[in-house]
């Protein structure tokens, strides 16, 4: 197994270290918090022993105890913390987006590529065999291809925060949150990986106070359809997310954490398609992840980190159409 270091002591990471565990891909021996009883907390909850806990990232990176770091802070500071992390020569997994823009993904890029490490975004729907599915679906009928709408809306567990007057970081523009930058970024995983890059790209959004997206509207034209997605974290939505076909239709429970694929035909009746789903949704990705890692399968790395260049030029384009700026876009 891979010796694996974290940042981050949220119910992700945990989730992540327990997909590690049950597949036997990655062995946490280090851990990374701004405190140490939060680090420690988190190591008393996995009930783990010989786990190092750090509260200085230099001390961190400089550690021999890990090869590879997963790190699940704020969407501002994935880029500082995975160039720190190439910087020491670990392999990276961090979650998406990987950088704030464009511009910080390219120095990312050339950095990995110098230091001879992996840099791998973690969009683990994709991993999953029920996504493997609807590709399968895609590739056979893409012939009669004609669009798709794709709808992830879920009502946040900080807005009423947000509400009551705070900014918690997923609402704010100087930690890069928001609707697009959130849940947004797994439907355009959807939309890249199912369909290719768009032709153009447009943003609408729904401001909040504070200057964040809290839903919006994003439209990607394709050359002879268009993909119509739906994002919030303001409001609730039970909208199936569709692919069409012509007379066929091909359905989804929602854009992001998909658990149901249907097909309905030209007679209007919907027949379930046959798949699985693991209970944790990220054992698929710990084991390619690890894989790749261990295999040095350079060709398997390169489809993952070109599905993420399109994926966070598409994003920054949706930004840009809708007048949405980050902290990070005046910091050069």
């Amino acid at each position: 197994m891979i010796n694996l270091g974290i940042i981050g002591t949220n119910w992700i990471t945990k989730q992540f270290v327990d997909a590690s565990d049950e597949t036997k891909s990655f062995e946490l021996t280090h851990v990374y918090s701004r405190t140490e009883a939060k680090a420690q907390s988190f190591v008393d909850d996995l009930s783990k022993s010989n786990i190092s806990i750090s509260t200085d990232l230099e001390q961190f990176f400089g550690s021999t105890d890990f090869d590879a770091v997963y790190i699940a802070s704020p969407n501002s500071l994935h880029f500082s913390q995975a160039k720190m992390a190439i910087e020491h020569g670990k392999n990276v997994i961090v979650e998406k987006p990987s950088a704030s823009n464009i511009r910080e993904f390219t120095i990312l890029d050339q950095l990995a590529h110098q230091k001879g490490v992996f840099l791998i975004e973690a969009a683990r729907h994709i991993q999953e065999p029920i996504f493997k599915t609807v590709q399968e679906y895609v590739e056979k009928n893409r012939d009669q291809l004609t669009g798709a709408t794709i709808s992830y809306m879920k009502y946040s567990s900080k807005f009423d925060d947000f509400l009551a007057g705070n900014v918690p970081n997923v609402f704010s523009t100087d930690f890069s949150g928001g609707a697009l930058y959130d849940l947004g970024v797994y439907t355009v995983y959807d939309a890249v990986v199912l369909f290719g890059q768009p032709e153009d790209v447009h943003y609408q959004a729904e401001f909040l106070s504070s200057g964040i997206d809290g839903s919006g509207t994003l439209t990607l034209n394709y050359k002879n359809f268009d993909v119509n997605i739906i994002v919030g974290k303001t409001k609730n939505s039970y909208l199936s997310t569709e692919i069409y076909f012509g007379k066929k239709t091909l359905l989804l429970d929602n854009g992001g954490d998909i658990t149901k694929v249907s097909e309905a035909d030209a007679q209007k009746k919907i027949n379930e398609i046959p798949t699985t789903k693991s209970d944790n949704p990220m054992d698929s990705e710990s084991i390619e992840f690890a894989r790749i890692i261990n295999e040095n399968d350079q060709a398997a790395y390169d489809k993952l980190f070109g599905y993420a260049r399109k994926v966070n030029r598409i994003l920054e384009q949706a930004r840009m159409s809708a007048g949405l700026v980050f902290k990070a876009d005046k910091e050069y």
